[in-house]
């Protein structure tokens, strides 16, 4: 099976995925605790598997090849989201820092505003955001791990923080916050 794979016979991958993907989902949802993360990580597993195919050695297991990728999927995700706990982490810190007297309440919807406003970025624009700020890549480093040009960067960049400012352009404290965080990060 694992020969008719790399010479991608989509029949073959499809019999190889309906064998391992519930055994998968299981299995990184021990890790994971949620079963839609789990599913979505063992999605991306199977498309990864499916892309490096040519790649594939018939002597060694594919199987463990195909939990190795989910679990580093999985391990990439907790990174990303500890280092996005960071920066809105860094956020409260800084209103501290300032002596803003803020009510918890108020910081913590401010703080869901902005995730919000994130998420809601077009796809391309949001990446290069989270590229930047919460992988720390400069850039130039994200130009070129994209494929894109630097002034690509430098216009979706420019379209996040337009759009950042303008969701919270009534809350004029809060931008001067969030302009001090992202100068650190």
């Amino acid at each position: 099976m694992i020969q008719a794979i790399i010479k991608g016979n989509a029949l073959a991958f499809k019999t190889f995925f309906e064998q391992y993907y519930l055994p998968l989902v299981a299995y990184m949802t021990t890790f994971t605790n949620d079963r839609h993360l789990s599913e979505d990580l063992v999605q991306q597993a199977f498309i990864t598997l499916w892309n490096r195919r040519s790649s594939l050695n018939v002597n060694k297991s594919t199987k463990s090849f195909l939990y190795t990728i989910a679990y580093n999927a999985y391990v990439d995700h907790y990174r990303k989201q500890k280092r996005q706990d960071t920066f809105f982490d860094g956020l409260r810190l800084q209103a501290l820092q300032e002596g803003i007297p803020e009510e918890t309440e108020l910081m913590e919807a401010r703080i869901a505003k902005l995730k919000t406003i994130v998420e809601q970025l077009p796809p391309r624009c949001k990446e290069i955001l989270e590229l930047n700020k919460l992988d720390g890549l400069s850039y130039k480093d994200i130009a070129e791990k994209l494929g894109i040009s630097l002034k690509t960067v430098e216009s979706q960049m420019r379209i996040a923080y337009q759009k950042i400012r303008k969701g919270f352009e009534e809350d004029p404290m809060f931008l001067f916050i969030i302009g001090m965080v992202l100068k650190k990060f």
